[in-house]
């Protein structure tokens, strides 16, 4: 039983109110976001630049997180252990999207024998939540709990194409594209016209933009109310299939599954 006072608008219009928020919450999972690739060890002072917190309350929070696990210690850096990945396994174990593609996505993979995933946009950045290798080992970037830009992806430039015009405008003038292969468009014009292009056309095929030698394209899924909430690929070897026939080749089979997907979420 839920009581009046229980209630909470949790993902609507209205934000909650601040007495409901529980600050040391969000700052801890402040600190565990300051670790990524590029700074994997980090001492206290450099956690309080990244998030913000006095360097007092960062001490506090990383040994915390150290005696519950989710760090550990070294000389005077800190570092994330192998702990953390249960936060992402539980959504991955819990949520119903994963659950429902995966087996479609066993399915789309092997009839192509191609790798096939699936995607969902959080802030600009896209996250796999689901992916199939069909035994073709094309990208580490494949597989569920990855973050790559949203921008240079299919996925990603697809969930892009499905937001309202002008959250794709505030998108666009807050991102800083950058070059990460010889094919990436960081022109925002012409990044702004591909986005649409793939809004007109029901598809994004992004060709190398990610990685060299990465080819794909993707279609969106759609839930009951006709909402857009995530994206799914096919993914090629750019030596393998030539990118005029990547739609001819792969969208069919992409379309009989998005298909059968929009009906079961």
């Amino acid at each position: 039983m839920v009581h009046e006072n229980d209630s909470v608008a949790i993902g609507g219009a209205d934000a909650p109110a601040k007495r409901d928020l529980i600050a040391g919450l969000e700052k801890g999972l402040q600190v565990i976001e300051a670790f990524d690739q590029e700074r994997a060890r980090l001492t206290i002072a450099e956690v309080a630049e990244r998030t913000g917190l006095t360097r007092a309350a960062a001490r506090r929070y990383l040994i915390t997180l150290t005696h519950l696990g989710y760090m550990r210690h070294e000389s005077k850096l800190f570092s994330l252990t192998p702990m953390v990945l249960r936060l992402g396994q539980s959504y991955l174990h819990s949520a119903r999207l994963p659950r429902i593609v995966q087996p479609l996505l066993y399915r789309l993979a092997y009839s192509l024998e191609e790798a096939a995933s699936v995607g969902v946009l959080d802030h600009d950045q896209l996250v796999c939540v689901a992916a199939v290798s069909a035994g073709r080992l094309i990208s580490n970037t494949l597989q569920p709990g990855t973050r790559v830009p949203a921008y240079c992806t299919a996925n990603g430039r697809m969930l892009l194409a499905s937001l309202p015009q002008e959250q794709v405008a505030v998108f666009l003038e807050r991102a800083q594209p950058e070059q990460i292969t010889e094919h990436t468009i960081v022109d925002k014009a012409r990044l702004a016209l591909e986005i649409a292009r793939a809004r007109a056309q029901g598809y994004a095929l992004v060709d190398q933009e990610l990685e060299l030698g990465l080819r794909t394209i993707a279609v969106p899924l759609r839930n009951f109310r006709n909402e857009v909430v995530a994206a799914m690929n096919i993914s090629v070897h750019a030596g393998r299939v030539p990118a005029e026939q990547m739609v001819e080749r792969c969208l069919p089979a992409l379309i009989k599954i998005q298909v059968e997907a929009n009906a079961l979420l």
